[in-house]
């Protein structure tokens, strides 16, 4: 009965999600742009405006893509056939541009797009 506990346990553990971005990110407001620096390292642009502090962080990864192949004719020692033909593979590079808005050296609040994002 205890290892199939275990892999219950296991199972259900596994089918967990972990916190969404925004989730993630939420937990920097209200925190000084130092704790936010130490964290995430130094941004890669910095903008004031406003009385408003901005922060740009950039988060860059090549990822799979996934393309169907394609059924084709070839010639086999038997005559003509047709067979799968794989794809070569192929990669793409998706993004996610983080932005913390400061005021009074706190953070406010923070947006991020790009495809990366999730």
């Amino acid at each position: 009965m205890r290892p199939l506990a275990l892999t219950l346990a296991l199972l259900v553990a596994a089918c967990a999600q972990g916190p969404t971005l925004s989730e993630r990110l939420s937990t920097f407001v209200n925190r000084s742009e130092g704790d936010l620096v130490a964290e995430l390292g130094v941004p890669v642009r910095i903008h004031e405006a406003d009385g408003r502090r901005f922060l740009q962080y950039e988060q860059r990864r090549v990822v799979a893509v996934a393309e169907p192949g394609l059924y084709r004719p070839y010639f086999g020692p038997w005559g003509p056939r047709w067979g799968y033909a794989p794809p070569p593979p192929s990669y793409a590079m998706v993004g996610c541009d983080i932005t913390f808005a400061l005021r009074g050296g706190r953070v406010e609040s923070f947006t991020f797009r790009g495809q990366g994002c999730g």
